[in-house]
């Protein structure tokens, strides 16, 4: 997501009363994961150039060439089709289209878990203006429904990279035997607004809530961050009982994307932790279950693009995240 849209303004440069605990925590959980980012940078294994940009001057509409997400690999998920289904009546509550997952058949390690995954953005917010434009109440104050997210310079959505990210992470907890919902899955004309992404992760009791995005900052500013739900107490907004294990959760996944992806943490943001805390974003502010975002890389730094729009490294991206929600769900 880009931080000049609405919901997502810049962190403040402040002292976060969790950033000594956070980073003493995630040091000896990420001290092995970025050595072993190191030696895979350095043999050049990152996987980099197995994704093409995408095709100059293609419409925001379009995915790259090749490397986007056409079709994903036989080892990844099958990519849903959006189905155009109708807005609701109201974002008050979450419509009868908002995606749930069937109830996972496979047993595992995860049967009996509840996981909400919040794909960042909607690919067709760009088309209704004026109702993702609407303020909501996000405790602390009203903000926008949503926004359209960010691009790569060639025009790929982020809405389409965190769908097809969507996608991999659920088949892969499935496949551990959690039940995973998705906030939306491209079958409602735009949103979900930010209160009702909150409010489906706290309707499914979700022992864990992962929402995705990657960045708009600047050329230069490369590499992936989590950002963790800060104390907030304020009218509908109440996080003091899911700031510690959000923590966790964030760890966790910070900690397993490093290892399995090879991307380093933010060198702009996280004063290189990869971790993040805010107090401003109406989907962390409003959830009552344990949750975090996490930016992906950066969409408009080249370098993280070819990141982005490669196929391979999504189904990497999407086995680092789930292995750190495993990892947290089983404590």
């Amino acid at each position: 997501m880009s931080y000049t849209g609405p919901d997502f303004d810049p962190p403040q440069p402040r002292r976060s009363p969790l950033r000594r605990p956070l980073t003493v925590a995630v040091a000896a959980l990420v001290a092995g994961a970025l050595l072993g980012w190191g030696v895979y940078a350095a043999v050049g294994a990152s996987g980099d150039g197995g994704g093409a940009e995408p095709a100059t001057g293609a419409p925001a509409s379009s995915a790259p060439v090749s490397g986007g997400p056409s079709s994903p690999t036989a080892t990844s998920p099958t990519a849903k089709s959006p189905t155009g289904g109708s807005p609701s009546a109201g974002e008050g509550k979450p419509s009868a289209s908002a995606s749930k997952s069937a109830p996972a058949s496979a047993s595992g390690p995860l049967e009996g878990k509840v996981v909400v995954i919040d794909p960042g953005h909607n690919p067709r917010n760009f088309q209704h203006t004026s109702e993702i434009n609407r303020k909501v109440d996000i405790g602390t104050n009203r903000k926008e429904c949503d926004t359209t997210g960010t691009s790569t310079n060639d025009g790929w959505p982020e809405a389409k990279f965190t769908l097809d990210v969507a996608h991999r992470l659920r088949a892969l907890l499935e496949a551990q035997g959690a039940t995973v919902r998705l906030t939306q899955d491209g079958d409602r004309p735009y949103g979900p607004c930010v209160d009702e992404r909150a409010r489906i992760g706290n309707e499914a009791r979700a022992d864990a809530a992962v929402s995705i995005h990657a960045d708009g900052s600047g050329a230069g500013n490369r590499g992936f961050h989590v950002i963790l739900p800060g104390a907030v107490h304020a009218g509908a907004a109440d996080t003091r009982a899911i700031v510690a294990p959000s923590a966790e959760l964030g760890q966790r996944i910070a900690g397993n994307f490093v290892r399995v992806t090879g991307s380093a943490p933010s060198n702009y943001v996280g004063g290189g932790t990869g971790l993040v805390t805010r107090t401003d974003l109406g989907g962390l502010n409003l959830s009552t279950v344990p949750k975090v975002f996490i930016e992906c890389g950066n969409m408009r730094d080249s370098a993280d693009a070819a990141l982005l729009t490669s196929d391979s490294w999504r189904q990497k991206a999407a086995e680092g995240m789930s292995e750190g929600i495993v990892s947290f769900l089983r404590g």
